[in-house]
């Protein structure tokens, strides 16, 4: 599916190819919260990198966040980048080396209409902030941290086709 996004001032276009276009993925962590979440959650998306086309790049910014090394608990940069518009703030799109070919797009920042999920992932539960309530209906998942499912293999246990 392609999926086409914008900032909300409209000087950062792109579209990117996704296998994986349901929003099934609602994270807590402090990072993505303060980033990109203002019901106190983010949605991340999965995205093939190699089909990204961006328009505005030049009004690309990126940021970079420091966390805890989870062998020495000494911070250090992550190895995300988190791009968003210098001109509005807008979060768009995380991206990786740890994942090159993988591209995740906030879904705040999508215009194409998207696929509603039969159920929702809550993760790094642990790092919810106090005055966010947790909305998961029955069939949904939550985790303290991370769960074992990728978003393909979630896809993929649910059937779920991609036009």
């Amino acid at each position: 599916m392609l999926l086409e996004g914008s900032c909300h001032c409209g000087a950062v276009k792109f579209s990117v190819q996704s296998p994986h276009p349901y929003p099934y993925m609602l994270c807590y962590c402090s990072i993505c919260r303060k980033t990109a979440g203002g019901g106190g959650y983010a949605i991340n998306l999965s995205g093939d990198y190699n089909t990204m086309k961006v328009d505005g790049e030049h009004n690309v910014a990126v940021y970079r966040a420091m966390v805890k090394d989870r062998e020495t608990g000494i911070p250090k940069q992550s190895n995300a980048y988190r791009n968003f518009c210098s001109k509005c703030g807008s979060a768009l799109w995380v991206w990786s080396p740890t994942w090159p070919d993988l591209v995740h797009p906030h879904a705040s920042a999508i215009d194409s209409a998207l696929p509603i999920p039969p159920e929702r992932t809550h993760i790094l539960l642990d790092s919810k902030a106090s005055w966010t309530e947790l909305h998961a209906d029955p069939q949904d998942r939550t985790f303290d941290k991370y769960p074992n499912e990728s978003i393909a293999a979630w896809h993929e246990r649910l059937n779920l086709e991609v036009e």
